[in-house]
């Protein structure tokens, strides 16, 4: 069934019932943290992560800064989910300024505190709109820097995927072949870039699936806390954001609680139409907070363990 037809049933299916009655809960959802650089910050990360912790994620992930920027505090948070929760721990890391060597010396640390699954990505230059370019010593793309990681210890590798065509990208089809690349390295499974189209996603899988990808894709959803930060965080990544969307929060600066309304609205229509193509897992990209990605849980049918849906 191709993406167009499947949008068309779940129009239909909108018309006909209400949206979130009959969701079963057998969603599974993981979970996105960038490391804290304050105590308030840090105080609100454990705060998030203490009330998401009880619907159960299958992974939670934390970010790594440019260059390895955050490479202290990104290890501290990691190993901390790993010997504090009973979640499994997920850390980013990149091949950006660093040899081959030295991301050795990183896997091995995560290795040592109990942290089994990467997120491997190539990464971003420290200065924005700079060119990428390999560490001497280093790994010159994901690809080379999953195959190294495979070959330091047995993890568990998640990658990166743009529905949207990675911005550096020569075309679609590069961007796939990239994929299938970092994929065919050891990787386990792809989690896709923010996106606001059900149609751009299910678009992406049919081309991945026809391209031999047979890999789990899982879609990253990041609920709207900020229409102007999500602007230029879309502008970087080649994010399309629809016009509705900036209409929907025009006159909303000084209005947290309806911003925040808005938000899960439009996040849980997004995942609502994913879960009626079939999607039974989300990555939540949440920005730190807690609220907007439990209430979308929430509406997906989820329920802390030990309660009844």
């Amino acid at each position: 069934m191709n993406a167009e037809r499947r949008a068309l049933e779940e129009a239909r299916r909108i018309l006909d019932t209400p949206l979130y009655a009959d969701l079963g809960g057998d969603a599974e959802v993981s979970f996105e943290f960038f490391p804290p650089k304050t105590e308030k910050m840090e105080a609100q990360l454990w705060d998030s992560i203490e009330t998401l912790t009880p619907l159960a994620p299958r992974f939670i992930s934390v970010t790594y800064g440019a260059g390895g920027s955050t490479r202290e505090r990104t290890h501290n948070t990691v190993a901390r989910i790993a010997r504090d929760t009973s979640i499994p721990a997920a850390a980013h890391l990149t091949c950006v300024d660093a040899s081959k060597d030295e991301i050795a010396e990183v896997a091995d640390a995560y290795w040592q505190a109990g942290v089994r699954h990467i997120v491997a990505l190539r990464g971003d230059p420290p200065e924005m709109g700079a060119k990428f370019e390999p560490h001497p010593d280093g790994y010159a793309s994901a690809a080379e820097l999953v195959a190294g990681l495979r070959a330091l210890h047995d993890f568990e590798i998640s990658v990166a995927a743009y529905p949207e065509t990675h911005p550096e990208a020569l075309s679609a089809q590069s961007d796939l072949d990239n994929l299938k690349r970092k994929l065919d390295a050891g990787a386990a499974r792809a989690i896709t870039q923010f996106f606001f189209s059900p149609e751009a996603y299910f678009r992406f899988v049919d081309k991945a699936r026809a391209a031999g990808i047979e890999a789990e894709i899982l879609p990253g959803i990041m609920p709207v806390t900020n229409f102007a930060s999500t602007l230029r965080m879309a502008a970087m990544c080649n994010t399309e954001v629809p016009s509705w969307m900036a209409r929907l929060f025009e006159g909303l600066d000084d209005h947290p609680p309806a911003r925040q309304l808005i938000a899960a609205t439009i996040t849980a229509e997004l995942c609502r139409k994913l879960y009626a193509g079939g999607v039974r897992s989300f990555h939540f990209y949440t920005l730190n907070r807690a609220e907007l990605s439990y209430a979308i849980c929430h509406l997906l049918g989820l329920r802390p363990q030990g309660q009844v849906a």
